[in-house]
């Protein structure tokens, strides 16, 4: 839900303010931190797709550089930092 209003009040402002499609993407990349909480973040480049489950944990963006940042488990549970570019990766939050 709270993602849902985000993209809303983003997109709302990207129309009236009349931005270029630079500073949309930008600006669309401001807020996003998720807090604490569950997510499957994918990554697709091609035929290429990596999902992580991200579980009680966050994820968050660095717009100036183009990347998502988290800490995820393997099988094992060992924790490991993934850094995956904006422009490929989809975060969806786990209900």
């Amino acid at each position: 839900m709270r993602l849902i209003l985000l993209a809303v009040i983003a997109t709302t402002i990207m129309l009236l303010s009349g931005c270029s499609e630079e500073q949309q993407n930008k600006l669309s990349r401001l807020g996003v931190t998720w807090l604490e909480g569950d997510y499957k973040v994918t990554f697709v480049e091609g035929s290429h797709v990596k999902i992580w489950n991200i579980n009680n944990s966050k994820v968050t963006s660095d717009p100036q550089k183009g990347y998502y940042y988290f800490w995820a488990r393997d099988e094992n549970g060992k924790k490991f930092y993934v850094q995956t570019p904006i422009i490929r990766t989809y975060i969806e939050e786990k209900k």
